[in-house]
């Protein structure tokens, strides 16, 4: 199975022009998206320029400056000749723009500058052109937002705008400021298609083959950087599931297996994927262990400061950003009869593809049912994989 993921490079920051021509230049349907547009505004132009010896497209949707309020835009999004996910994404954008405004200026916020037809027509333009790569995964790399101040209907704000700002905290989107003297680089349309579409975190972009690459170019033209944002589209053929995790480590020579255990326990409870102990010989010859763990990289500082506290040791190495195969899995309740008792016990199944390889019954509940029919988990473990087994490839499992 090819999955394609789309990385978003905003080099010079972010506006929605930029991202839709991007997009047609990494092989969106430029049709669909000329049209889709065209029913908001006058039909756009797309012209081949360069940005600091770089060739990109600029797109220029010829739209009058007409602002509109919230529901007229929904309006005008609800209209558009584009497809019924575009639409709907679309209308997600204008939201979290409408959020954003609110938090800045309080209720009935008013959309000046992002509510005028040449920025919905970017917005539709945008969501047509990723819905036509239909691409597995969006990621973003960190945004730049430029510095300074820049004129607006309210006077003078600073850059980053406040709903600019306001958008990029919401969707928890990587950003860097600068470079200096470069103005507004990210505008509240261009934070919100992105906050939109991406749906992964940095740390997460696959290894693959690189199938195409777009720029679309912004209207400055600066010499000393190229005003664009590139889009990079991924190919990467993996036939299991995988993710990254965090390995936190620290060798002990001074706790009970008592501690240890509890601190198992705790970290466990905490989020931990998996912890385990291994007997070691550290320096000078004396006998400790080494406590391992696996965990998200969302939690990895707080489950290094709980083992730090748990095992009182100075020191733990994060080994950071592990490529983790996982294989994919499912649970059933599998109806097993012992003794003339039945009763339905929950199983996990792992699969590779369509093939089924594991069996295993949840272990908590097999022990339960042991102790009430007074025979050991072990047993009844293996009595319930067995009827488990059976129901692979049936219309029960699959």
């Amino acid at each position: 199975m090819v999955d394609t993921t789309i990385v978003i490079d905003p080099v010079n920051g972010a506006a929605g022009d930029m991202i839709t021509a991007a997009l047609i230049d990494a092989g969106a349907d430029k049709d669909l998206v000329m049209r889709a547009m065209a029913s908001v505004v006058n039909r756009p132009t797309i012209t081949e320029v360069m940005r600091a010896g770089i060739r990109s497209l600029h797109i220029e949707t010829h739209a009058p400056h007409f602002t509109r309020c919230f529901d007229e835009i929904i309006q005008t999004v609800n209209s558009a000749d584009a497809p019924s996910d575009a639409i709907e994404m679309a209308k997600n954008i204008f939201n979290r723009i409408y959020r954003a405004e609110e938090a800045v200026h309080g209720h009935s916020p008013h959309f000046h500058e992002v509510g005028a037809d040449d920025a919905v027509a970017d917005v539709i333009g945008a969501c047509t052109a990723l819905i036509s790569i239909r691409p597995d995964a969006v990621v973003t790399l960190p945004i730049p937002l430029g510095d300074g101040s820049v004129p607006s209907s309210h006077g003078l704000i600073p850059v980053p705008g406040p709903a600019t700002l306001h958008i990029l905290m919401e969707a928890g989107l990587n950003i860097r400021f600068g470079p200096p003297g470069s103005g507004e680089l990210c505008t509240p349309t261009g934070a919100a298609i992105i906050a939109e579409f991406t749906k992964e975190n940095i740390r997460d972009i696959p290894g693959g083959m690189v199938s195409a690459i777009g720029n679309g170019a912004g209207t400055r033209n600066p010499v000393e950087r190229p005003n664009i944002l590139r889009i990079i589209i991924i190919k990467s053929e993996e036939e299991q599931i995988h993710d990254y995790v965090d390995l936190l480590e620290t060798n002990v020579d001074d706790v009970s297996g008592e501690v240890l255990g509890n601190a198992i326990e705790a970290l466990m409870n905490a989020g931990a994927k998996d912890t385990c102990v291994i007997p070691c010989t550290m320096k000078k010859g004396r006998t400790g262990n080494l406590v391992r763990v696996i965990c998200s990289q969302d939690d990895s500082s707080h489950l290094a400061e709980l083992l730090a506290t748990e095992l009182g040791t100075l020191g733990i190495r994060c080994i950071p950003h592990i490529h983790r195969f996982i294989a994919e899995r499912s649970i059933h309740e599998i109806e097993v009869e012992i003794r003339g008792e039945h009763k339905k016990i929950p199983v996990k199944f792992g699969w590779s593809g369509k093939r089924c390889y594991s069996v295993k019954a949840e272990f908590e509940a097999a022990k339960e049912w042991a102790i009430s029919l007074g025979l050991s988990p072990r047993e009844v473990c293996r009595v319930i994989e067995e009827f488990a087994w059976r129901y692979v490839n049936t219309d029960k499992i699959n």
